[in-house]
């Protein structure tokens, strides 16, 4: 009896692993390694969404489909707060079925690219003593790979181009001397002494100070023999120049680009200073032959009436024409990026014809700013990111309208949520793959035909849409408000996931930086709302005066007007929230702002709405105008503030905070970070200082190895836990507890 028990149980479970084997859709060709259903972190009941959780969630890269258009590409990075490690993947999806499988779990493995319309991928590792190493392998047979070559330098921003069957076109960024050679940190001879000289400024940028070493972009060939792809010689395209592409801080991929042709990238002007300036140009270097050296040196693109920063370069799927983005006006980094298009690269010269795009919404100009522009795969098109109302929306206008002179229409291909990236989703078809975040996800891809985008598909969701971190889009919502002047404010409102209309939550009112920037539907690990929702706040997030996606006019309404206009449209929110919202209670509300958020803290701190908050979080914040002139880039009070402090001086000391020191009297915790060159610590001292001296109940929190962002998981997890901490506190909510390994003591700092 037992023994027959045991046989009909043995059956059944054969039949049953079976049938859930042939259950589970795979690649045609996949013969070995695990198939892994996104995202694998998912759990059976979601946690509560706290720091931890923000923190340590698989991190996943924008995908790039294969030319078949069955397959994508990308990269996942996780952190554990046990082992205090990261690791770092690289994996394949399986675009039909949304199954994922592994391609390498290599630490420093990087940047996947597919090398043509093989089933093989080409990333990068680190290697011995600062290089790069070259790695091919083929999906068909996870775990053979070769070596294609070796960099002597740290290389980065790969792109790929093919050039004929078993040749591909390839194209890098590193750092480089001024001679040509690549930079190699870890080769370089032990320095005497710690001396910088300097004869112009700008003497340090964002995080480090400026060094002989450049930015440069390199080119070669990957040739396919005997079945093994190899490295040829390499080319330094910016050899012998003053040009330096990609543009730092953040210049990166999107700074240049690739044809069969040669190179489009973007530079800034070397005649002009850079601390004071914004103007860079569109330069063309042409090659025929990527195993060899340029025959001309790099070529510029002007177009007359934009003097401005330049950003985007982009050739079209035939290499023939091109198009990139450029702002009118030089030393105002907020202007609106215009759309110009090259019909022919052809010719190759100078004045080369440039196309300056008439975009209309209805009858009048379309006055919002790309952030990117690409080509569709036809051609046809031209494809923008743009900042729209708190949302990050792909548009496209027809470009064959565009070349017979007529107005071009915008038309949206995505709704509420933030694009990443746009690829073409495989050979001979238009429909796009796109890469997306929203405030409730952190990554998800759809498939995008323009032609019908209101039938997008999804792909794959790394969180379930937010379920796995136990959040829905339901949260978010927004409000508009009447501002200071005759315009409305939006703001992004976040709710808690058991939100209920019968209880009164506290505010949070979280002021963004820029200040030329806006909050948008979109994830971060950085200020993310839900964080605060999930700990039993109502977090309205407003996009005042001076913020981006509502029109020029509106960016443009906060130069010369720091502490005016803004302030006064946070003042009407206020307002708002507390009159029409009855589930806010604004009787326990704190403030919470960085950089630009972070001087309207002070601003708070001296004027009367200062007192309406039990608290304040001020993150590397502006103290005192006058010190903005320690900052690197000098163009940007400039602009705002109507020139230099010795020329506009009443202006700097009009919207200056530390004018209003003697009002301060709500707590405040105020974080300033040692590497931080936009605004210099000092400016957080200055803060803690007078509030200290005034008796006001005040802490500082400061990390020596972040910059104007704290970056590092676990010092963001100190970041968080003092924050929310400090504002629970006031509003009476329960503390948040996290074990850190840092070993910091969270009463005494």
């Amino acid at each position: 009896m037992a023994a027959s028990k045991i046989v009909s149980f043995t059956v059944l479970l054969v039949i049953c692993i079976a049938a859930l084997y042939f259950t589970i859709p795979s690649p045609s060709f996949w013969t070995g390694p695990t198939v892994i259903n996104e995202p694998s972190h998912i759990q059976s009941q979601a946690p509560v969404f706290d720091p931890r959780v923000l923190l340590s969630a698989p991190r996943r890269s924008p995908a790039i489909p294969d030319p078949s258009g069955k397959l994508a590409v990308y990269t996942v990075s996780a952190y554990s707060f046990e082992s205090h490690q990261k690791t770092s993947e690289i994996k394949v999806i399986d675009i039909t079925s949304g199954l994922s499988f592994l391609i390498t779990d290599e630490k420093t493995a990087s940047e996947p690219n597919w090398l043509g319309v093989t089933k093989e991928l080409l990333w990068l590792k680190e290697g011995e003593k600062g290089s790069t190493v070259l790695v091919a392998g083929s999906v068909e047979h996870v775990g053979q790979t070769h070596v294609v070559g070796i960099v002597p330098a740290s290389i980065s921003n790969v792109k790929l181009r093919v050039l004929e069957t078993g040749l591909i076109a390839f194209a890098f960024t590193a750092k480089s001397w001024p001679n040509g050679t690549l930079y190699n940190a870890q080769q370089e001879p032990k320095k005497l002494s710690t001396a910088r000289l300097y004869d112009s400024t700008m003497v340090r940028h964002w995080d480090e100070y400026v060094s002989p070493q450049k930015n440069t972009i390199g080119y070669g060939t990957l040739e396919r023999l005997d079945g093994r792809w190899r490295l040829g010689p390499l080319t330094n395209v910016l050899k012998d120049t003053r040009l330096e592409s990609p543009i730092p801080t953040f210049g990166g991929k999107d700074d240049f680009d690739l044809s069969s042709t040669g190179l489009l990238f973007v530079a800034k002007d070397p005649s002009l200073n850079p601390a004071f300036n914004t103007k860079s140009n569109l330069y063309f270097v042409p090659v025929q032959d990527f195993s060899a050296t340029p025959a001309s040196e790099p070529r510029i693109f002007e177009t007359e009436l934009l003097q401005g920063a330049a950003s985007s370069p982009v050739f079209s799927p035939d290499g023939k024409s091109a198009a990139f983005l450029q702002m009118e006006k030089n030393g105002y980094e907020s202007d609106r990026n215009r759309v110009v298009h090259i019909p022919s690269v052809s010719g190759l010269q100078a004045s080369t014809t440039t196309q300056l795009l008439e975009i209309q919404k209805g009858q009048a100009e379309w006055d919002l700013s790309p952030s990117s522009v690409a080509f569709s795969p036809d051609g046809s098109m031209l494809l923008l990111v743009v900042e729209d109302k708190g949302n990050d929306i792909l548009f496209k206008i027809d470009l064959t309208v565009s070349l017979t002179n007529s107005p071009s229409h915008p038309a949206a291909l995505t709704g509420p949520g933030a694009v990443l990236d746009v690829q073409p989703l495989k050979i001979g078809s238009n429909e796009l793959f796109i890469s997306s975040t929203s405030a409730t996800d952190n990554s998800f891809y759809t498939i995008v035909d323009p032609a019908r985008p209101a039938e997008a598909r999804m792909v794959s969701s790394n969180s379930r849409n937010g379920v796995s971190f136990g959040l829905s889009s339901e949260q978010m919502s927004e409000i508009w408000f009447q501002g200071a002047g005759d315009y409305q404010v939006h703001a992004l409102v976040m709710r808690p996931s058991n939100f209920s209309e019968d209880h009164k939550y506290p505010l949070a009112y979280m002021i963004h930086g820029g200040p030329q920037s806006a909050w948008t539907n979109s994830w971060s690990t950085r200020w993310n709302p839900a964080i605060l929702a999930e700990q039993g706040y109502i977090v309205i997030c407003p996009n005042p005066t001076g913020s981006t996606g509502y029109g020029q006019a509106f960016v443009d309404g906060i130069t010369g007007s720091w502490g005016g206009l803004p302030y006064e449209d946070l003042v009407k929110g206020f307002d708002y929230i507390k009159e029409q919202m009855p589930y806010v209670d604004t009787d326990k509300a704190v403030a919470l702002g960085a950089s630009y958020g972070g001087y309207m803290m002070n601003w708070f701190q001296g004027h009367p709405l200062g007192r309406a908050f039990r608290a304040l979080v001020c993150h590397d914040g502006v103290f005192s105008m006058a010190n903005q002139i320690s900052s690197d880039e000098q163009y940007f009070p400039n602009h705002d503030l109507g020139g230099p402090y010795w020329e506009s001086r009443e202006t700097w000391e009009k919207w200056n905070p530390a004018r209003f020191t003697g009002n301060w009297s709500t707590p405040m915790l105020v974080i300033h970070n040692e590497l931080d060159y936009r605004l210099p610590i000092s400016e957080g001292l200055a803060m803690f200082n007078v509030l200290q001296e005034r008796g006001i109940d005040s802490r500082f929190l400061t990390f020596s190895d972040e910059n104007h962002w704290v970056l590092k998981e676990e010092n963001s997890l100190i970041w968080h836990t003092v924050v929310l901490n400090w504002i629970n506190k006031y509003v009476g909510l329960s503390p948040y507890e996290a074990q850190l390994a840092s070993g910091i003591d969270m009463t005494t700092g």
